[in-house]
């Protein structure tokens, strides 16, 4: 998604009421990329199916939704 430093407040206001509309989607935080207009959200939810229907019930836009792998160091 397309944003600017004005739209990044609620971009992650959105995505934090998809998690509040959503059980078992938690929201955990988001990155904006300034040099790319770009803003990136990190959830932990059960499927990409689940975490698309709570992005749109909170009206959160995106553009596609991709599993992610992190590994901790300990």
């Amino acid at each position: 998604m397309a944003a600017s430093a004005t739209s990044f407040d609620e971009c992650r206001k959105r995505a934090r009421q998809a998690a509040k509309l959503t059980p078992d989607v938690r929201y955990v935080r988001t990155t904006f990329l300034p040099g790319d207009e770009t803003v990136l959200h990190l959830f932990v939810a059960p499927s990409a199916e689940a975490l698309g229907e709570a992005g749109r019930l909170a009206g959160l836009q995106f553009d596609r939704i991709v599993e992610a792998i992190e590994e901790h160091s300990q």
